[in-house]
């Protein structure tokens, strides 16, 4: 399962990067990671009220909050594919499940 979704993020994330001229170097998935976890938390303040909603409904703050948990669950998986991570295998000794 993670594998799939890994190689699913990873042809989304080459596409993107073909088409905007993006190089992809090793510190770039760290980096994209580190900022979508700011945009994350920017959407998290605003569902919480320790934000500025600038004129979004509350129904807009929430999907920006799924949008964003996206971005950061996708650029966690490009990072780990990147480095050649099994995350399963970590998922197994943190967690103590196996991931189907």
């Amino acid at each position: 399962m993670l594998d799939d979704l890994m190689t699913a993020f990873e042809a989304a994330s080459r596409r993107y990067a073909e088409a905007n001229g993006l190089e992809r170097d090793p510190d770039w998935f760290m980096l994209k990671l580190q900022e979508e976890m700011g945009e994350l938390t920017q959407a998290w303040n605003r569902v919480t009220g320790r934000g500025r909603p600038k004129g979004r409904t509350p129904e807009d703050l929430a999907r920006d909050l799924a949008d964003e948990t996206a971005d950061v669950l996708g650029h966690v998986l490009l990072l780990a594919r990147a480095n050649g991570l099994d995350l399963a295998a970590a998922v197994e000794r943190k967690w103590r499940f196996r991931p189907a």
